[in-house]
């Protein structure tokens, strides 16, 4: 116990003082997001949508993603993580209040892709942001603990979110924009003046040499590692779009319990997230931590058919959350190593947009596949690709 508890601890040493308030940022900005994991419940039963039209509307923000992905990436370049960031968050407040005035599905679909849009092109700015206020050594570190604060936010904001929603779903949406704005202020009060870590000339000057104009488009085998990655990510995010429809119409839990389990996913990935990463940094290669990770998810969906109790939907979403702590942050950190200073913005915009195309396939195949065969089928099919892809990522992410 005293060595887990060494462990834990040495896991945050090095972490800088920017780390930590990137970290705070983004606690407080997902302490807010209340929104996604109830959107399919809040347009089933408040404006009474067909399981299909939520599927249309959640593809929406999946290309809304996409596009913010890539013009994330691009803008940072350009003009640097800072102004993207905070132009993002503040432009999201807005867009979170009027979300409630818009009650068709081609007026929603329209107002929740323009607000993906903005909200998406925060991520690869702010990996970029994580990559330039870490050490070197310390890059898997500190994109965990990014995530932690994600997941502690996860946590607190469906269990809020579920609160709000049984009084009234448009508190749900002001909750968000209150929380974007609050975000708003606590990022650009720290790091208005603040510069990143600058590498050595020598260091900087050799990765230029070596990877003079490369373009991670052009990058196969990282495009392979980038699709591997976004089939991933079709199936992991199910969590946010018929997963919490099969808690609802499979099993009849209320919005609040609804929040609960989701919240419990999030509680589960701060309390053992930093712990894990830092024995997988020290005792997996970043293939093998992909691999176990990605089959684990494998398991937790193959154990949603199981007629039992409800024990075995919080034992499932245990191994989901496992599964993405041992594959995400080293998935992040892939992409970092493989790109230089001059072109880090267009990586993690590759790879921000393989997971938020994922955002786009995973409502409407998952929908689709529970609408036309049921839940069961959904789960094992999933079940059946996660298997294959973990190969996939295991030989891929060896290659590179």
């Amino acid at each position: 116990m005293k060595e887990l508890l060494r462990i834990y601890i040495g896991s945050y040493k090095g972490l800088s003082r920017s780390a930590w308030m990137l970290a705070l940022v983004m606690l407080i900005n997902r302490t807010g997001a209340m929104v996604l994991p109830f959107l399919s419940i809040y347009m089933t039963q408040a404006l009474g949508f067909t399981i299909s039209d939520v599927g249309v509307v959640l593809a929406c923000f999946g290309l809304g993603a996409v596009t913010g992905s890539w013009l994330g990436g691009w803008l940072t370049d350009r003009y640097g993580n800072f102004w993207v960031q905070t132009l993002s968050l503040l432009v999201s407040v807005p867009l979170f209040l009027i979300i409630p005035q818009f009650t068709s599905v081609e007026a929603l679909a329209a107002i929740i892709y323009v607000l993906s849009v903005t909200t998406e092109s925060f991520r690869p700015a702010n990996s970029v942001s994580v990559a330039r206020y870490a050490k070197p050594e310390n890059i898997i570190r500190a994109f965990s603990l990014n995530r932690m604060a994600i997941n502690l936010g996860f946590s607190i904001g469906p269990a809020l979110g579920g609160f709000l929603a049984s009084v009234s779903y448009n508190w749900i949406f002001y909750g968000n924009a209150l929380g974007a704005f609050i975000a708003t202020l606590t990022f650009v009060a720290f790091f208005r003046k603040r510069k990143g870590n600058v590498r050595t000339e020598h260091t900087e000057s050799a990765r230029i040499a070596a990877y003079p104009t490369r373009s991670p488009y052009r990058d196969k085998i990282f495009l392979l590692f980038s699709v591997l990655c976004c089939i991933y990510a079709i199936c992991f995010f199910q969590l946010l779009s018929t997963l919490p429809l099969f808690y609802q119409k499979g099993h009849a839990l209320t919005e609040s319990q609804v929040g609960i389990i989701l919240g419990f996913s999030g509680f589960i990935v701060v309390i053992f997230e930093m712990l894990l990463v830092h024995i997988a940094e020290r005792r997996l290669s970043y293939a093998s931590s992909i691999f176990w990770g990605t089959a684990l998810c494998a398991v937790s969906f193959a154990l949603l058919p199981i007629p039992t109790g409800y024990w075995i939907l919080y034992f499932s979403i245990f191994l989901m959350s496992i599964s993405e702590i041992l594959a995400m942050p080293f998935m992040a950190s892939v992409a970092v190593k493989r790109a230089s200073k001059q072109n880090q913005g267009a990586y993690m915009g590759l790879n921000a947009l393989a997971f938020s195309a994922a955002h786009v396939f995973s409502p409407f195949i998952g929908t689709h596949v529970a609408d036309s065969y049921g839940f069961n089928i959904l789960w094992w099919g999933t079940a059946t690709v996660l298997i294959a892809i973990s190969g996939g990522l295991y030989f891929v992410v060896r290659r590179m």
